[in-house]
């Protein structure tokens, strides 16, 4: 019986054929996190045998940099105890046991450390605990899991994944896009019925015909769960993706399997799927939360600012035989031709605090 259980493609389109054209946000999250057959839950999208690899795993510098972030906002805090670090995503636990590396040698952080980290994917959570072993983490699902101290977020290409729905500008207003069927295969169309003009952004009512206008609802409202959380309890939440920094119009919904583009519409749960992060919607989340919002930095502007190009020469003196590839990743990392400028870093904070890495 359960050897001839439908796939995730069979179930998708079942589903249309009996409920009628989904929202791309409906397909986004059964792509992925469908509870048995989605891409987060069947595979290790990470490294050379996945689909991308991450800013942790192209070099340790990028964990040890954002540690010294963490280090200087803790100090700045008061040095609380207890203090929540929570990791949104944490990948193959690469980037927390980099950060972690270095705020062990803090004086009180180790005692203070209260460690959580939100992940659905039963793959990763395995190679999370058994990297992160030491320090006696907390997996949650749920954001009302944080605890009640002080609260720093640490989310590197979390939000990208989140499902999102996207608009599309016609003569008589703005239409959902949806996902159908024809001729039994999957395709993108248009609710026939337009939106209110009032949902959609004042700044893009004047959009061209045919313009995209992507939203995503997932990424906002848990942006508003942490803000509120950090706002009531004193913290910090630090947001790196590829994305832009002003609500604006565009398609970046793509799809990713073994390295290559791919159609967003094949091969349901076995291609990972993103899309931009809009910030200036983040931005606007957290400040009518009560947070500051520090000035938007691209990836290689903060990493810069952290100090990469010390910790660079620091680690190839140490290592003169590694340095050609400590200078190969600082590039990769920080090069605007490469991941320095695609790539954003957002900071929503308590008032008073100064975290470093922004102008």
């Amino acid at each position: 019986m359960v050897a001839n259980a439908p796939n995730l493609s069979e179930q998708i389109d079942f589903q249309i054929r009996t409920a009628g054209p989904m929202s791309v946000a409906t397909y986004m999250g059964l792509c992925l996190t469908h509870p048995s057959k989605g891409y987060y839950r069947t595979n290790d999208p990470l490294g050379a045998s996945g689909d991308f690899v991450t800013a942790p795993e192209i070099s340790q510098m990028f964990g040890e940099l954002i540690g010294f972030y963490v280090a200087q906002l803790f100090q700045q805090m008061g040095a609380p105890n207890p203090v929540t670090l929570l990791e949104l995503g944490p990948g193959r636990g690469t980037l927390m046991a980099d950060m972690l590396r270095v705020l062990s040698r803090l004086d009180g952080f180790r005692a203070a450390l209260d460690l959580r980290l939100f992940e659905t994917s039963p793959t990763l959570i395995a190679e999370q605990k058994a990297r992160l072993a030491d320090y006696n983490g907390k997996w949650i699902t749920d954001f009302d899991q944080v605890g009640t101290g002080p609260l720093l977020v640490i989310a590197n290409e979390f939000f990208d994944a989140l499902p999102i729905r996207q608009f599309v500008k016609q003569a008589d207003g703005w239409h959902e896009r949806v996902i159908g069927l024809v001729d039994g295969e999957r395709r993108f169309g248009l609710n026939p019925s337009p939106i209110p003009e009032s949902s959609i952004p004042e700044a893009l009512h004047d959009a061209e015909i045919n313009a995209v206008y992507e939203v995503a609802l997932a990424g906002t409202q848990i942006m508003d769960r942490l803000a509120r959380t950090v706002a009531r309890n004193g913290g910090a939440i630090l947001v790196i993706d590829y994305g832009y920094g002003r609500t604006q119009t565009g398609e970046t919904l793509q799809g990713v399997r073994r390295h290559h583009y791919a159609d967003v519409l094949d091969a349901p749960g076995e291609t990972d799927l993103s899309a931009h992060v809009d910030f200036e919607a983040l931005s606007n989340v957290a400040a009518r939360a009560g947070l500051a919002v520090a000035p938007l930095a691209t990836q290689g502007e903060f990493l810069t600012r952290m100090g990469i190009g010390e910790r660079t020469q620091a680690l190839a003196r140490a290592n003169p035989q590694a340095a050609a590839d400590l200078e190969t990743a600082r590039n990769r990392l920080v090069a605007p031709d490469q991941m320095g400028s695609l790539f954003k870093v957002f900071c929503a904070h308590s008032p008073g605090l100064q975290p470093p890495g922004f102008a």
